[in-house]
């Protein structure tokens, strides 16, 4: 982001905004080629007691349904039909993973640097709804989820099996950035970008505090 574009990031987050949503569009692949199906859509807002998060999707049904009760945690939930997004702190690299799938299973886990989850299936507000070929979500994540100073997202969404297994990212890694036999790791934390929660809450919103937290960098 130029400073063009950063100045810009920085007045929409701290001039006086009313409470909003803010959408975000999964256009591409983890590897930066074009989706080919409807996009997949994320829309953030206010909820009661944490942040709301409403997914709009294409349903493959590939793979097949999770072995868990809907409504509930189910680890492993990566490796099904789901849609991610993650909330980091860049400077301590402090971030919220949150999953959902169209079957009605979520997962939450807390990292504290890449991949190191030290937390995770904590309950949370979702339900899920498949109609014929799309499915939509919506979830509420409580405010004692987020690390303190959130200020970086990306989102991805995964289906398929075998070979047509696909990984698809908001904010995917630039082609000129790639080495030969690279794989998906949404756990690249450079990639991600700005974000600010007080854009949808409002100005003069302040984060409440969480134990959760406490004791990390």
């Amino acid at each position: 982001m130029g400073l063009a574009g950063h100045l810009l990031y920085v007045l929409l987050c701290c001039q006086s905004l009313p409470a909003m949503q803010r959408q975000f569009v999964i256009q591409h692949t983890w590897d930066s080629n074009p989706v080919k199906h409807d996009p997949v859509r994320i829309i953030f807002s206010p909820g009661n007691g944490g942040l709301k998060m409403l997914v709009s999707a294409p349903f493959f049904d590939d793979p097949e349904a999770p072995a868990g009760t809907p409504g509930l945690p189910f680890p492993g939930l990566w490796d099904y039909e789901v849609v991610e997004s993650f909330f980091l702190d860049c400077r301590t690299e402090n971030y919220l993973e949150v999953e959902v799938c169209p079957h009605g299973q979520h997962l939450i886990l807390l990292l504290s640097g890449a991949g190191q989850a030290f937390q995770q299936q904590l309950p949370m507000v979702f339900n899920a709804t498949i109609t014929a070929d799309r499915w939509t979500g919506e979830a509420v994540v409580p405010w004692e989820y987020f690390p303190p100073g959130v200020n970086r997202m990306n989102s991805y969404a995964i289906h398929g099996s075998g070979e047509e297994r696909t990984y698809e990212a908001l904010y995917p890694i630039p082609k000129d950035q790639q080495v030969e036999g690279q794989k998906p790791d949404f756990h690249r934390l450079e990639y991600f970008q700005q974000f600010c929660l007080e854009s949808i809450m409002g100005e003069g919103w302040i984060q409440p505090e969480s134990h959760l937290w406490k004791g990390k960098p």
